[in-house]
């Protein structure tokens, strides 16, 4: 929201008010001066006028998970442990999940209370790459790096999948880096060969590499560095 309406819409300040408390650059916003009235005011923002706390702000929280298999990617859920069960933080139910993983599908799982940082993380027009170790159950021709970078027609979202870079690792195993989430796309993509995939692990979303000290169902908080990589 911007500082101009968030003081606005506070019953002690009029939109005169506002516009002098601003020219006299009396609002300061996480202990910045703040004249401009299109500056942003979040949930997270300490707002203050002459030292009046009008908004002490919630601090910003975000979470780098290994999440195992057999966990799924929500909030709660009435049969399966979530992710969220394996988060031993307070108010945790403020905390959402920044790019979801299949039921078995392992790796890193980001999860926040900033929405704002998820969505850039997750847009589709940011083209974030997603990078996952893959293993199948028969052997991986040569033939799939070339048909990945064309891209694979999905019939039922009627759409050809953005190119997908493919590196083989083994007869049976890869490292494929994809810029969607399209629903079990990975599984889908190697399903176009008739080829099952029987381990799927997340190892990267764009500059953010799973911390390799994390064993599966740990977690740490982001470091400052980190969420600046978003």
């Amino acid at each position: 929201m911007r500082v101009d309406r968030f003081l606005s819409n506070l019953p002690c300040f009029n939109r005169k008010q506002v516009r002098l408390l601003l020219a006299e650059k009396r609002v300061r916003i996480d202990g910045a001066v703040i004249s401009d009235p299109h500056a942003e005011v979040r949930e997270f923002s300490r707002v203050e006028v002459d030292s009046e706390i009008l908004q002490a702000g919630k601090p910003v929280r975000h979470y780098m998970l290994h999440k195992p298999p057999g966990c799924v990617s929500a909030t709660s859920d009435p049969q399966h442990p979530t992710v969220l069960d394996l988060i031993h933080e307070p108010d945790k139910d403020d905390l959402h999940i920044a790019g979801r993983l299949d039921f078995n599908t392992t790796g890193l799982m980001l999860i926040t209370n900033d929405g704002s940082w998820s969505r850039r993380l997750t847009q589709p027009q940011t083209k974030l790459p997603k990078v996952y170790y893959v293993e199948t159950e028969q052997l991986i021709g040569p033939q799939y790096a070339q048909k990945f970078t064309e891209g694979l027609y999905f019939a039922f979202e009627d759409l050809t999948t953005l190119p997908a870079d493919l590196v083989v690792l083994g007869p049976r195993s890869a490292r494929l880096s994809i810029v969607e989430g399209r629903y079990h796309q990975v599984k889908r993509m190697f399903g176009y060969f008739d080829n099952k995939v029987l381990r799927l692990h997340r190892e990267r979303m764009g500059a953010l590499v799973l911390d390799d000290s994390l064993k599966p169902g740990e977690y740490r908080p982001l470091t400052a560095q980190e969420i600046e990589m978003i």
